[in-house]
């Protein structure tokens, strides 16, 4: 018997996470989303993974493209979580991001990026798992926003 999908919910809300938002290009249009199920996977070959849902707009166009990014975001934004959450809002404000080389959207002022090449794409029930093999990064100052109990939190 599968457990309930509230307690399920609840349950997994205990777990705190860091806030990222994961972007992506296609033929000249960004998408992006937040994520909170991301994690690092393994170092040798540097493999990272993020859980998309099928119903995302950005699902789709990450596997088309190939490439996303992951923006690990600082603690003063959870306006950006908020904002890449949203349906049918405009999510790539100008000037809050920059194109890397790769034409990934890199969000300004997070706490750090990570650009991935789609290294494989699993099953993972209404998720894909996307495991992406780290091609550049970069870490900048500050502490995490947190994800606890369905709300947002800072460290100390």
């Amino acid at each position: 018997m599968a457990i309930d999908y509230a307690l399920f919910r609840q349950v997994m809300g205990h777990f705190a996470a860091s806030v990222t938002v994961v972007t992506t290009g296609v033929e000249g249009r960004l998408y992006g989303l937040t994520v909170s199920s991301f994690t690092s996977l393994s170092l040798d070959p540097t493999l990272v993974l993020v859980c998309i849902d099928h119903n995302a707009a950005s699902h789709d166009m990450i596997a088309r493209a190939g490439m996303f990014a992951v923006n690990i975001l600082n603690e003063d934004q959870e306006y950006l979580s908020r904002r890449f959450a949203a349906h049918d809002v405009e999510k790539f404000v100008v000037n809050a991001y920059t194109l890397s080389e790769r034409g990934l959207p890199l969000l300004k002022g997070v706490l750090a990026t990570i650009e991935c090449r789609v290294f494989n794409a699993l099953p993972g029930g209404d998720h894909t798992i996307y495991v992406g093999e780290v091609l550049d990064a970069w870490v900048g100052k500050g502490r995490p926003l947190i994800h606890y109990r369905s709300g947002y939190y800072q460290i100390g």
